[in-house]
């Protein structure tokens, strides 16, 4: 029997009917629907990657390592995989699936040690969401390459969901449109937060800068913004003295644990809160609310998630964004209640970064050569995946975001609600 007619055999029980895919094994052997998706194996270490990590994480780490390929669009791979395992009501593989999978492996010679962890794949120490590891985990995914998230981004850098304001592109949106999406939801944030020529404006978690050199440059706010990542930190600086904004924005290397500033106009933190940790959240919206003066607007743009991944998923968790927690999107409403602030609008703009992260994938395509030479082929593989992940996570709804706009009230008494349990991550 050929190595893909015993994959298949294998696989049938656990998929609960025939492979969705069109599976090509090393032996040159097929199997699967000629018209689907084509899924290349290239030896048995794909196998014995799976074996150790049944799942996500395990066919995550194949395709990094290029030991497993797609021949073809990715994300339509991805979409066949994931609608079938929905339609089918697949799920974790029980005891009989993984015994049939470990006997296939070893008559095909995949059974052996543990393959080494991909160069790409993340290696944190220390207890969850303490500095240290934060500072850590931050500088995995942020301090990667400015010269990689240049390529990537449109040209002010905004690394967070952009808003199209004129619904869906045709096509994934080139690098101008993405940038006028990404101008667009600036100028959506700073319309919230009512920004005037002399307001102060803090930005907590403030990326590239893009937020703050736009709110500096077009509605006159001097701006405070705070990052832990240096890499950004020495990016925002240069592009400060380039556009001639010194006295109106200024970075800090700083955690938003040790702000001790208060009584600004403004507040706002863009996808910077999904980095925080379920333990830490209580802390950061308090932050937020007690950074703001009396009456002061409070916005935060953030992903939400249901399930039991609450961090995006073992390949998220794993390659990019190590400790990453997200919340359904009430959840997160509730917390800033907690702290005081007075939720006055939400805006969901899920369909919007579905449209955002395919123009990212567009913009690595077109630039592949350049990122392979910035991070190496495994860690461009590690980007193409995510974002076709992300994107296609975004367009059937297992992930969301929201632009929360909030208020700390004007009252003298503190509104702030005795604090909630919360599970620690």
């Amino acid at each position: 029997m050929t190595v893909a007619a015993q994959l298949e055999s294998a696989l049938r029980p656990l998929l609960r009917g025939p492979l969705p895919v069109r599976l090509s094994a090393w032996d040159g052997s097929v199997a699967g629907p000629a018209d689907a998706p084509r899924i290349v194996l290239s030896g048995p270490r794909a196998v014995r990657r799976i074996l150790w990590h049944p799942g996500e994480l395990g066919a995550a780490q194949a395709y990094v390592t290029g030991e497993i390929d797609v021949d073809g669009d990715l994300g339509e791979a991805l979409g066949t995989v994931w609608r079938t395992a929905a339609a089918r009501g697949i799920g974790r593989p029980g005891a009989g699936d993984f015994a049939r999978l470990l006997m296939t492996g070893i008559r095909l010679g995949a059974f052996g040690s543990r393959p080494p962890a991909p160069a790409t794949q993340a290696r944190l120490r220390g207890r969850r969401h303490r500095q240290a590891r934060d500072h850590a985990a931050i500088s995995h995914h942020y301090d990667t390459s400015n010269d990689f998230y240049r390529l990537l981004l449109d040209p002010s850098m905004a690394y967070s969901c952009a808003y199209f304001a004129d619904g869906a592109p045709d096509s994934p949106a080139d690098r101008d449109t993405l940038a006028a999406a990404q101008r667009a939801k600036l100028d959506l944030v700073c319309g919230k937060l009512a920004l005037r020529p002399g307001m102060r404006l803090l930005d907590v978690g403030c990326g590239w800068g893009s937020l703050a050199l736009h709110a500096a440059e077009h509605y006159g706010a001097e701006v405070v913004g705070i990052t832990i990542s240096r890499a950004q930190r020495d990016f925002i600086e240069k592009q400060v003295a380039a556009r001639g904004l010194g006295e109106l924005v200024r970075v800090r290397l700083l955690d938003y644990r040790d702000l001790t500033d208060t009584g600004f106009d403004a507040v706002a933190s863009l996808e910077m809160g999904e980095h925080v940790g379920e333990r830490n959240y209580p802390r950061y919206t308090r932050v937020l609310h007690d950074a703001a003066a009396p009456g002061a607007p409070v916005l935060i743009q953030q992903m939400s998630r249901r399930g039991r991944h609450s961090g995006g998923g073992p390949f998220i968790e794993s390659f990019i964004a190590p400790d990453m927690a997200m919340r359904p999107v009430g959840d997160t409403i509730a917390h800033l209640e907690d702290a005081g602030l007075e939720v006055r609008d939400v805006q969901a703009l899920r369909e919007h970064y579905g449209w955002t992260a395919h123009a990212w994938l567009r913009g690595l395509e077109e630039r592949w050569d350049d990122a392979v030479a910035l991070l190496g082929v495994e860690g461009a593989r590690t980007w193409r995946l995510y974002l076709a992940g992300g994107a296609l996570a975004f367009e059937q709804g297992r992930m969301g975001v929201d632009q929360i706009l909030a208020r700390r009230p004007a009252a003298a008494t503190s509104t702030r609600r005795a604090p909630r349990a919360v599970v620690a991550s």
